[in-house]
């Protein structure tokens, strides 16, 4: 096979590995697989991203980027067997590299989905609900956010090289902020391949994204106030960064994502044999074997009841004994570990392991290869000691101990001193409600499993883009995912205050108070593009008869006391009397402001926020305010308007509001 020689992409154009570049071996048979590195022109990369990525990024709505998202993560999957062609070369297997290549690519399409459905189609992000902070309503507060006018960088991990990148750049740049990603020198070759498809697309504008494959050169003292740096891998290597003097002097936004002991816990209420048994068993193989253990939330310390120590410890060893190591590009359960340097030290923290625990699998072999390292099942029958919760073995290593109770239980969880991801078997909510509000300060995530939800359950070790992927402490204190919270991670929130109609101009929604637009057409006979924000119709009023009441009380079988029992409704503090039902007054609103024509309104399909302020009374009268609050693209032919729908009574007090939404065509 030829060497690969990854480049690095800058202001649109390849640089070829230099002089300088350094040599990469590969795990499996310690041959040279590439050549690395290069002096990128820092200051020419940065220009490019802030003068040209940036303001094209940012001219696109939240969901422009987001269907650019969607376009790219298709693209990438039609040609991903071109990146399990060179997967092998990392060490890992098809199934480990499936994590890597489809789960990224699952990743961005999610983070596109949000994007389409949970932000708006314009430039602003609304953060909250508007405050009023004025007694008239005339000067309002709206918490929003916008991209950071800098750039992201991005400092990826070995061991998910396509994963790695792709989980970055989805939210970073839905958020309208360019990226420059730095993968892992050693998988490096990977990155590159998927990153020249990204190119390739053309489906990102220019200076959206650039790559350096090797050194970072001064980079990192060029950032300023507006840039973000997200990083993945050693806490060392993190502590080295977040205390670099230009990050810290201009206060750049820093993420880690770091190291993580990770537990398990087999709650006392599971016994051998039992359908929680089985799964905890099968669940810490996994945990120990896919990726040959080199993940972030791979499970490090398994704490088992004291009774249970021998079952779980046998059980678990038994199944790593029949575990098939091998070469990767066959069929082989487990693959190698990244680099030879990967190997020894994983060895070396597996050493200081020893010195409190036995490692039941000793004698267990692996093949012959730079990468290779057979399993590691580590038993510590007094888990007191300080290597077992302090040292992390970046590869298939592990430690079984015991506790006495649930509360030691979480406090062993803990010792980790912060973590990605937690995991409980158990059968008991009470038990996994005290584990929770034990341990939950100390990691960023708890899988909670038992027999009813094993068949659809995730996994221990399976971030998803729904929620976040980070950890506090030795974790590294950051959050990546968690649909848009990852997202506001690359954006400037600001309060902004101001009148209504500014702030109906600022955000693209209309705010209480705003100026309203009237019209003589009905906006129901309106298309999407030709309904206006504030475009407003005041209704007559209707009476609301004792008769009404009745009859809508017996036609639903809604009899509640407040509607029926005059005396009964008298003694409640909430009700002068007898009153009109809630939902019949929404019905009486309907009938107020529904045009009832065919015309470019689709149907209602949900209604937000309702809320009633004053009760309405037999022989009060009430009309209706409907208003144009905001739209939303959905699709190539019809849009969403949000109305905001104010009941009034003859006195012109409020006394119903609520957001209802409906699908309105393009065209008539």
């Amino acid at each position: 096979m030829a060497i690969l020689e990854p480049a690095s992409y800058v202001a649109g154009d390849w640089i070829a590995p230099g002089a300088a570049a350094r040599d990469v071996f590969g795990p499996v048979d310690g041959a040279r697989i590439a050549r690395v590195g290069g002096a990128p022109d820092t200051g020419r990369m940065l220009s490019h991203a802030i003068d040209r990525g940036g303001p094209a990024l940012r001219a696109m709505t939240f969901h422009d980027r987001a269907r650019m998202l969607k376009a790219l993560a298709g693209y990438i999957d039609s040609r991903k067997e071109e990146l399990y062609a060179l997967n092998p070369l990392t060490g890992a297997t098809r199934r480990d590299g499936s994590v890597d290549i489809e789960g990224g690519i699952i990743t961005m399409t999610v983070i596109a989905g949000k994007g389409r459905r949970e932000m708006p189609d314009g430039h602003v992000y609304l953060d909250g609900a508007v405050e009023r902070i004025s007694r008239s309503g005339s000067f309002l507060a709206q918490h929003i956010a916008v991209p950071r006018r800098g750039v992201a960088v991005h400092i990826n991990a070995f061991n998910f090289p396509v994963w790695g990148m792709l989980e970055k750049l989805a939210p970073t740049l839905l958020a309208g902020m360019p990226a420059i990603v730095k993968p892992a020198t050693q998988t490096c070759f990977l990155t590159e391949a998927c990153f020249r498809m990204i190119v390739e697309s053309e489906l990102l504008p220019e200076g959206a994204v650039q790559l350096i494959c090797g050194p970072t050169g001064d980079l990192l003292d060029r950032l300023g106030p507006q840039d973000v740096v997200s990083f993945t891998g050693s806490a060392d290597t993190a502590l080295t960064l977040r205390g670099n003097r230009t990050l810290l002097a201009q206060s750049v936004r820093f993420m880690a994502e770091a190291d993580s002991l990770n537990a398990t816990i087999l709650g006392p209420d599971v016994t051998p044999g039992s359908t929680e048994f089985d799964h905890f068993v099968k669940q810490v193989v996994t945990e120990m074997t896919v990726k040959a253990g080199q993940k972030c939330t791979a499970i490090r310390r398994i704490l088992v009841p004291d009774t249970q120590l021998d079952a779980v410890t046998d059980a678990v060893a038994d199944r790593l004994r029949d575990l098939t190591i091998g070469d990767p590009s066959g069929d082989a359960r487990m693959g190698a570990l990244a680099s030879a340097e990967q190997r020894a030290d994983v060895l070396g923290k597996a050493a200081r392991i020893g010195c409190e625990a036995v490692n039941v699998l000793d004698g267990l072999t692996a093949p012959d290869g730079p990468g290779f390292v057979a399993p590691m099942l580590f038993r510590c029958d007094d888990p007191s000691g300080d290597a077992v919760h302090d040292t992390e073995a970046f590869g298939p290593v592990a430690t079984v101990m015991p506790y006495a109770n649930v509360t030691q239980a979480a406090a062993l969880a803990n010792r980790g001193r912060g973590s990605l991801v937690a995991s409980l078997v158990t059968a008991d909510p009470d038990i996994a409600r005290a584990i929770t509000l034990e341990t939950a300060a100390w990691h960023g995530r708890l899988h909670i499993t038992d027999a009813t939800c094993v068949k659809e359950a995730t996994g221990h070790g399976a971030p998803l883009p729904h929620l976040v992927h980070g950890g506090p402490g030795r974790a590294g204190g950051g959050e990546e995912l968690g649909g848009v919270r990852g997202v506001l991670h690359y954006m400037q929130r600001t309060a902004v205050q101001g009148s209504p109609d500014t702030l109906t101009a600022i955000t693209g929604q209309w705010m209480p108070g705003a100026g309203q637009v009237k019209g003589s057409a009905h906006p129901f006979q309106r298309t999407f593009d030709e309904i206006a924000i504030g475009g407003t119709i005041l209704t007559e009023g209707r009476e609301v008869t004792l008769e009404d009441i009745e009859h809508f009380a017996n036609f639903t079988g809604d009899t509640f006391y407040a509607h029926m029992d005059d005396a009964a409704a008298k003694a409640n503090p909430f009700f002068p009397g007898r009153v009109a039902h809630g939902y019949l007054l929404l019905s009486f609103a309907a009938g107020l402001f529904v045009q009832p024509d065919p015309g470019p309104v689709l149907a209602n399909t949900g209604l937000n926020a309702l809320s009633f302020q004053k009760p309405v009374s037999p022989g009060d009268r009430v009309h209706v305010r409907l208003t144009a609050k905001r739209k939303t693209r959905r699709t190539d032919s019809y849009g969403e308007v949000a109305w905001n729908v104010t009941l009034y009574n003859q006195d012109n007090d409020q006394v119903a509001e609520y957001e209802l939404l409906t699908m309105v065509s393009y065209t008539r």
